[in-house]
């Protein structure tokens, strides 16, 4: 197999880092520091490029709107530093970050990272080790058992904010959380959550809509009591 090649030239001293955003694969995908990705994507990234993946997610969080990523720097603190140049180990992890799509050239001396990777595809499986393998599908039929309630709201959650993302109305946005199963009052406040995220708004501090006012407890009816009059 030959060693990944960078398809751009290099600043010498920094590369600009941005958000790669894809509504779609930030709802679902696995965050880099999960243990998915450290025990599947490891076994196709190798752990320089998964370290790197993993630093530059942990620096968006902290600059979403961009960061500058410093070379040598960054090297030295992966343990590779830039010896053997642009053929050196630090240049081809980078590199393969671009080979399994998990950047992509933004402008000169810039690129754009993803902070969610997708599930391994079927012909990404077939390349792991035969006890990878075998974990990965143990994975993948645990997934599909029924989910807790706090998984489901959370994944409601990420859906719903992922299709006003992508232009829907609420409305339509809620049906079609319907139109996947989830019950009504899940979907209504998965949409709610992502209606104040996407306002800036911290969906934690919302009020939950009014409750209806409880009537008064009714009045007992008098009943006329012919002995009670004449007492």
């Amino acid at each position: 197999m030959s060693r990944p090649k960078l398809t751009f030239d290099l600043p010498t001293d920094h590369l600009r880092i941005t958000r790669w955003d894809d509504p779609v694969l930030d709802a679902v995908g696995h965050d880099p520091r999960s243990a998915y990705v450290e025990r599947f994507w490891l076994s196709l990234l190798g752990p320089s490029t998964t370290f790197l993946v993993r630093r530059i997610a942990s620096d968006l969080d902290a600059h979403p709107d961009g960061f500058d990523l410093p070379l040598e720097e960054t090297a030295n603190a992966l343990g590779l530093g830039i010896r053997g140049g642009m053929s050196g180990p630090f240049y081809r992890a980078l590199a393969r970050t671009g080979q399994f799509h998990i950047t992509r050239p933004n402008g000169a001396g810039a690129l754009a990272a993803r902070t969610r990777l997708q599930t391994l595809t079927r012909h990404q499986v077939d390349r792991l080790p035969p006890m990878l393998r075998h974990e990965h599908a143990e994975w993948m039929a645990s997934t599909q058992a029924t989910p807790s309630a706090e998984e489901r709201r959370t994944r409601a959650r990420r859906l719903a904010l992922s299709l006003l993302q992508l232009g829907e109305p609420s409305d339509a946005a809620e049906v079609q959380l319907h139109r996947w199963k989830f019950h009504p009052a899940m979907a209504h406040e998965a949409l709610r959550w992502a209606e104040a995220r996407l306002q800036g708004a911290d969906p934690a501090r919302t009020p939950a809509p009014a409750a209806a006012p409880v009537p008064p407890p009714r009045q007992p009816r008098r009943v006329y009591d012919p002995a009670g009059d004449a007492a």
